[in-house]
């Protein structure tokens, strides 16, 4: 014993090194647990997709299986997951990528034809910002690959193609919107920010239902010339946005319907009389017979007179 403390008081400096043996021995072992307990759980979930498969061909109702997630993909996994998508039709998947193609070109438009997205977010619509450049660039590479029908026949290698490029151009917009969203008007200088707010609140006048068509006009007038030079923006949004302008103006008719509407109300014709069974007498027409002892006068038609010569006849004395 007196040996064993001699010892150790001429060597006491080897507790550090055996104290770095042993936190090394000690993580080896806790890495062997680690390994251990995921190979359980890799067993564990082996036998129960066994047998949900077994219930399925059998026809029975799959249970859910109450197992804890595994972080990690195994080889029972990635097996099952390609046998899933052997099962799955191309028209199935076409069909979903079809969805999710035009579901991000739907976002995309609402920041392209928006002008008040345009004006809130111009990175958007702005080439030079890289990630927008790069989301385009996915963009372009998408709608050149899509096939043209979900019943198209491609061959394995076009469709995994078509299933990268549509992720790329998914995963490109969500990081350029979040990076518009992100500066929104820091890269203009401190008037060209001014002129984006009188836009923006130009624009709300153009598109107001209580402002005066005058000044929806003047408003929407006013908004092109503070956007111009400033930001590009296209002709399809320059299109909808008239549209907008217009149906709070209301429908505009013509100069022919103007006027009749403002001209007085004509007074309609009056009906026409029924007939009435027993009609009035005809006025009497004088008679051409003379009264007796009165003596008419006769034309004359001899002696050599001219035509229509009157002469009257001499009293007998």
């Amino acid at each position: 014993m007196q040996a064993f403390w001699e010892f150790a008081g001429n060597f006491w400096w080897l507790v550090f090194p055996l104290m770095g043996v042993l936190g090394m021995v000690g993580n080896a072992w806790e890495r062997g647990a680690r390994m251990r307990h995921k190979r359980r759980l890799e067993v564990m979930h082996a036998k129960a997709e066994l047998k949900a498969a077994q219930a399925a061909a059998r026809g029975k109702a799959v249970p859910a299986a109450s197992l804890p997630p595994i972080t990690a993909p195994t080889a029972t996994a990635a097996s099952s997951q390609g046998a899933s998508a052997s099962r799955e039709t191309q028209v199935t998947q076409l069909e979903r990528l079809f969805a999710t193609h035009d579901a991000v070109t739907a976002r995309w438009l609402e920041y392209e034809l928006d002008v008040a997205k345009i004006i809130a977010f111009p990175a958007m619509s702005d080439g030079r910002q890289p990630l927008t450049a790069a989301f385009l660039r996915a963009k372009r590479i998408a709608d050149g690959l899509r096939p043209a029908s979900a019943k198209a026949r491609l061959p394995k290698e076009q469709l995994a193609e078509y299933r990268n490029a549509v992720a790329d151009f998914e995963v490109a917009f969500d990081v350029a919107e979040r990076d518009a969203r992100r500066l929104r008007d820091s890269t203009f200088t401190d008037d060209e920010r001014k002129r984006l707010d009188t836009a923006k609140k130009l624009l709300t006048v153009a598109i107001d239902e209580a402002a005066t068509p005058a000044e929806r006009q003047l408003a929407y007038r006013r908004v092109r010339e503070e956007l111009d030079g400033l930001l590009s923006i296209s002709d399809e949004a320059i299109e909808v946005l008239e549209k907008k302008v217009m149906l709070e103006l209301g429908p505009v008719t013509s100069s022919t319907t103007v006027t009749d509407a403002a001209a007085p109300p004509r007074a309609e014709a009056p009906a026409a009389p029924e007939l009435i069974a027993d009609p009035l007498p005809a006025p009497k027409r004088p008679s051409t017979t003379p009264p007796p002892g009165a003596t008419w006068p006769v034309p004359s038609r001899g002696n050599g007179d001219a035509p229509g010569r009157v002469t009257h006849p001499k009293p007998h004395r």
